[in-house]
C-alpha cells in the first residue's frame, strides 16, 4: 500500500502449494551449487572417507610404477656390469647356458660327454675326415675355395663329356642326405622327366651345381643355402625293393661342365 494515498501498489498470493514449490526449487539449487563446489574444488579432500579411496588408488598405481622402474633399473645395471666385464676381460659364467656357446668341460658333470656320445663323435669325425677338398691354385678357376662333398657314396660312372656324361654317378645303399657344395641360391627345384627330382644352385664366380635323382627336395627356387646345408634326401622311397640308388652330381663353370673330382674328394 502507498502510505501517503493508501493505494494498492502490488500484491502476491501466498498458498501452501506455492510455498512448497519455492522451497523445493531453492533446495535443488542449493544442493547443485554445493555439489559443484565440492567436486571441482579441493574442498572435497576435507570430506571424511573421500580422500582415503583416492589416496589408495594413487598409492597402488605409484607402487606398480616404482616396481616396473626398479625392474628396468636392475636390467640396466646388469647390462652395464656385463659390459664392464667384457671391457675388463672378465667373463662370468651365465646361469643359463646358450646351446651355441656351451663348451665341453671335463670338470662340469652336466657337460661331460657320455661313452655313447664320444663313440658317435669319433665315428662321425672318421667318416667326415675327407669331406672337404681345397682347390689347388693350378687345378681350377677358383683359388682357395672349399667345396663340400654333396653325398657319400661310390662313384660308378666317371665324368665323360665325349659320351654326354657331364657329371658323376654315385651308388648308395641306404638313405643319404644331399648337401650343398658351396653357398649360393637355388635357381631350379622341381621334377625333370629324365633326371627325376633335380635341384640347381648358382654359386659365386660362375659355378652351378646340379643334383639329380633325388627322392625329396628340401629347398625351393629362390632359397639361399649355406655350404654343407642339407638340400635334398635320397633313399626314403616307399618301394622296399629298391636297395641301390644312383644320384648324379654335375658341376658347371661359366656354361661349361667340369669334372667334380677335380674339386671335391669323394
Amino acid at each position: 500500500m502507498n502510505e501517503n494515498t493508501l493505494e494498492e501498489v502490488w500484491n502476491i498470493r501466498a498458498s501452501m502449494f506455492s510455498g512448497a514449490v519455492l522451497l523445493t526449487i531453492f533446495a535443488v539449487f542449493l544442493v547443485s551449487i554445493t555439489s559443484i563446489i565440492i567436486i571441482a574444488t579441493p574442498i572435497r579432500y576435507y570430506l571424511p572417507g573421500y580422500l582415503d579411496a583416492e589416496v589408495r588408488e594413487k598409492a597402488l598405481r605409484s607402487a606398480i610404477r616404482v616396481d616396473s622402474l626398479q625392474q628396468q633399473l636392475n636390467y640396466q645395471e646388469a647390462y652395464i656390469n656385463n659390459l664392464k666385464n667384457v671391457f675388463n676381460g672378465v667373463l662370468d659364467i651365465d646361469s643359463v647356458k646358450i646351446p651355441d656357446t656351451i663348451s665341453i668341460s671335463e670338470t662340469d658333470p652336466l657337460l661331460k660327454q657320455t661313452k655313447k656320445e664320444k663313440s658317435f663323435v669319433e665315428r662321425y669325425e672318421e667318416d667326415e675326415r675327407y669331406n672337404l677338398s681345397v682347390i689347388s691354385p693350378t687345378s681350377g678357376p677358383m683359388e682357395g675355395v672349399v667345396f663340400f662333398r654333396p653325398i657319400k657314396g661310390l662313384i660308378v660312372t666317371k665324368f665323360s663329356p665325349m659320351n654326354n656324361q657331364y657329371g658323376i654317378v654315385l651308388k648308395i645303399a641306404s638313405q643319404e642326405t644331399v648337401s650343398a657344395v658351396l653357398e649360393g641360391t637355388v635357381i631350379f627345384s622341381g621334377y625333370d622327366l629324365y633326371a627325376g627330382y633335380t635341384m640347381q644352385i648358382q654359386h659365386k664366380n660362375g659355378f652351378i651345381s646340379i643334383y639329380k635323382n633325388n627322392t625329396t627336395l628340401l629347398k625351393q627356387m629362390g632359397d639361399k643355402v649355406r655350404t654343407g646345408e642339407a638340400i635334398a634326401v635320397i633313399g626314403n622311397n616307399k618301394d622296399k625293393t629298391i636297395t641301390d640308388l644312383y644320384p648324379e652330381f654335375e658341376l658347371w663353370y661359366k656354361g661349361n661342365p667340369v669334372n667334380p673330382e677335380d674339386y671335391i674328394s669323394f
